[in-house]
């Protein structure tokens, strides 16, 4: 090809490059109608700016019938919605203060035992769960405190049919922290033993940290309970502006035969935030 002629075609293809986060947010005017082959959901924290009320209304009129990270203080509006809490929180101290630490035991036993039982009360299934920073400490020596702590609210876990699930995130916006990798988080769960205790495999981390997404499901997904997604780099919509392809992670999650949530976690660009996230759940809905 010669010079002029390639400068002209690179040109066109940067402006339809350009063009295409435009054309994505005018195709979300389209009718919305979700197959739901996968469960759907959406982390409320990414969305904190629309009231409350005003977004669960919004997720009833899409049809989406979950949202992740809500606490005991607002299951009771989740209710008057009929909105599933797909992952709970409030139990945790902090995401650098978890269960790899002895210190932090005695609080995060007292807290688990008294938000579980208020988990199964209301219906839900899922809560979250951190490993804390390693702060110097070797990771076969956090791991083993893990087991130690997480072992004695297990037996309440799953008398009330609760899965506690431990998030893993990657170490560029979480500098420190200890379950930052597919096989760390997978030896916990060995070690712990039971199905009420599973990985919250987000896509963004993961794919930041270690690469591999669709191996990483396939090769262990009888560890992970839930997923969380957002585009790579800035956590942002998951279209073509970013390097994943989420059509095709999907159809590997629903491959396995995952019955549990997939949660849109991402922070929105587009000046209509909805028109972002309906775009979001199009794409997942395989």
């Amino acid at each position: 090809m010669k010079r002029r002629n390639f400068i002209a075609t690179a040109a066109a293809g940067s402006a339809g490059l350009a063009s295409v986060s435009g054309f994505a947010q005018d195709n979300t005017q389209k009718e919305f109608k979700l197959k739901n082959n996968i469960n759907h959901s959406v982390c409320e924290w990414c969305f904190n700016d629309i009231p409350f009320e005003e977004f669960l209304q919004t997720l009833n009129e899409l049809g989406v019938k979950a949202i992740d990270l809500v606490g005991p203080d607002r299951w009771h509006i989740l209710k008057k919605y009929d909105i599933y809490c797909s992952m709970c929180n409030g139990a945790e101290i902090s995401l650098t203060e978890g269960w790899n630490n002895p210190r932090y035991h005695e609080q995060l036993i007292k807290n688990y035992t008294e938000i579980i039982p208020k988990v199964a009360e209301h219906g839900y299934t899922n809560l979250i769960c951190f490993s804390g920073n390693r702060n110097g400490m070797n990771d076969y020596v956090g791991l083993q405190n893990c087991v130690d702590g997480l072992s004695k609210i297990i037996p309440l876990a799953e008398k009330h049919g609760v899965v506690l699930q431990m998030e893993l995130f990657n170490q560029q916006n979480h500098p420190d922290y200890m379950c930052d990798n597919s096989l760390w988080g997978v030896e916990l769960c060995k070690h712990l033993g039971s199905e009420n205790f599973k990985l919250l495999f987000d896509i963004y981390h993961m794919q930041i940290q270690e690469g591999d997404i669709i191996r990483s499901i396939q090769n262990y997904h009888p560890y992970f309970g839930h997923y969380h997604t957002a585009g790579v780099p800035g956590r942002h919509e998951i279209d073509e502006t970013q390097e994943l392809y989420y059509p095709a992670i999907i159809k590997a999650i629903h491959a396995t035969g995952f019955k549990g949530y997939v949660a849109q976690e991402f922070i929105a660009t587009w000046d209509d935030k909805i028109a972002a996230l309906k775009d979001g759940f199009t794409r997942c809905d395989i």
